[in-house]
């Protein structure tokens, strides 16, 4: 099954799968993230929640080196994404926010056409676009061309496709914008699967309250700045407040949706 082999090997190698060390990103004069430090550790489900324009995903760009990092450091499973950025990147699973899908190819095209960019060769390439597909409740619809799915589904096609090549972590911006309450549910319900199942780390932006469960770990961004990191549990109950909407509240003085 994806994702097994990295489970032992991340528990071997005792480092977070990621860690975000006093990194700080400025567009000109305006300062968009100001010493932000924290780590996801194998395993786990951590929340990256903030407003929009928080910072989240200038953070996500500097990870996935579409942003270089000037100020600071990132490291996945130890290895830097500026110095290391192969050995790095290769580590890691991607849905960004904006959809990334070729609607005009079916989807099994979609997503072997992405394995031959990490240099799958075509059998083990249709192999492994079953599995991931399989592992997302769309085998069925492997053939389909991407625009006939519904949001929902293509959401889930681009989580196969960042699986693909068995990454221990995977990063999802935003990823249930713009979808219904029901297909919101399903996504959220299909990852914490894969950390549960999998033993793989992630890394998910939101600006949704619902979408956070007491059992996480959460970063508060605000204006670029970490206010509070931990469990939810505790965060709530260090704010004084009686859950999160509120404790973001307090510490932001901004309320979320």
């Amino acid at each position: 099954m994806i994702g097994q082999t990295s489970k032992s090997a991340t528990s071997a190698i005792g480092i977070p799968a990621l860690d975000i060390s006093h990194v700080s990103h400025s567009y000109g004069k305006r300062m968009a993230l100001e010493r932000v430090s924290f780590a996801v550790e194998s395993g786990s489900f951590t929340v990256l929640l903030g407003l929009n324009g928080a910072g989240k995903s200038t953070l996500f760009s500097l990870i996935t080196r579409l942003y270089a990092t000037r100020h600071g450091a990132i490291r996945i499973f130890g290895h830097d994404v500026t110095r290391d950025s192969g050995e790095a990147l290769r580590r890691l699973g991607v849905v960004f926010q904006a959809r990334t899908l070729d609607p005009d190819l079916s989807v099994i095209q979609n997503i072997t056409y992405h394995a031959a960019l990490h240099g799958i060769g075509p059998h083990e390439a249709k192999r492994r676009a079953e599995d991931v597909l399989a592992q997302v409740a769309l085998a069925d619809r492997m053939t389909d061309k991407v625009r006939n799915l519904s949001g929902g589904q293509m959401r889930r096609v681009e989580i196969a496709r960042a699986l693909l090549h068995k990454p221990p972590i995977l990063l999802l911006d935003e990823p249930t914008v713009g979808l219904d309450v029901k297909a919101r549910a399903d996504i959220v319900a299909h990852v914490r699967g894969l950390v549960e199942t999998q033993g793989i780390g992630v890394l998910w932006t939101t600006h949704l309250i619902d979408e956070i469960a007491m059992t996480d770990n959460v970063v508060i961004l605000h204006k670029g700045m970490v206010l509070a990191n931990g469990p939810a549990t505790e965060i709530i109950a260090s704010s004084g407040a009686p859950d999160m909407r509120l404790a973001f509240a307090k510490l932001t003085g901004t309320e979320l949706d």
